[in-house]
C-alpha cells in the first residue's frame, strides 16, 4: 500500500508540474520574441514533458513497487525540484506558499516508494 501512496504523490506532483508548465508557458507570451522568451518556451516544454514522464511512470511503475519506477522518478522529480528550489524559491522569486507544495510531494512520494521497495517482493 506504501507504493500505492508514493505513486498518487508522484502522480500529483507530475500535475502540479502540467499546471507549472502552463503558467511558464503562459508567463513567456507576454515576453518579447527573442531568445528569452525562447527559453522560457524550452522551460515549459520541459517541465511538461518531465512532469508527463513522472505521471507516466507512477502510474505504470511506482503502482506495482517497480524498481525501475523507484529510481527513475527520484532521479526525474528530484532533478526537477532540487533545481527550482534553488534558482526560484530560495531567492524568493516565488512565494514559498504555494511553492513548496511540488517538493513535499515530492519527498512524501520518495520517502513511501522507498520504504515500500525495500521489501522482498517487490521487482
Amino acid at each position: 500500500m506504501m507504493h500505492k501512496t508514493g505513486a498518487i504523490l508522484y502522480l500529483l506532483w507530475g500535475l502540479l508540474h502540467i499546471k507549472a508548465a502552463i503558467a511558464t508557458y503562459q508567463l513567456g507570451a507576454t515576453l518579447e520574441s527573442g531568445i528569452v522568451q525562447g527559453r522560457i518556451y524550452q522551460d515549459a516544454w520541459n517541465l511538461v514533458f518531465f512532469a508527463i514522464s513522472v505521471s507516466v511512470i507512477a502510474i505504470l511503475l511506482n503502482w506495482r513497487n517497480s524498481r525501475l519506477g523507484f529510481w527513475l522518478n527520484l532521479v526525474i522529480a528530484s532533478v526537477t525540484d532540487i533545481g527550482s528550489i534553488i534558482h526560484i524559491l530560495v531567492p524568493g522569486h516565488f512565494p514559498m506558499i504555494p511553492g513548496i507544495i511540488g517538493p513535499v510531494l515530492w519527498v512524501f512520494a520518495v520517502i513511501f516508494t522507498a520504504i515500500a521497495i525495500r521489501k522482498p517482493n517487490s521487482t
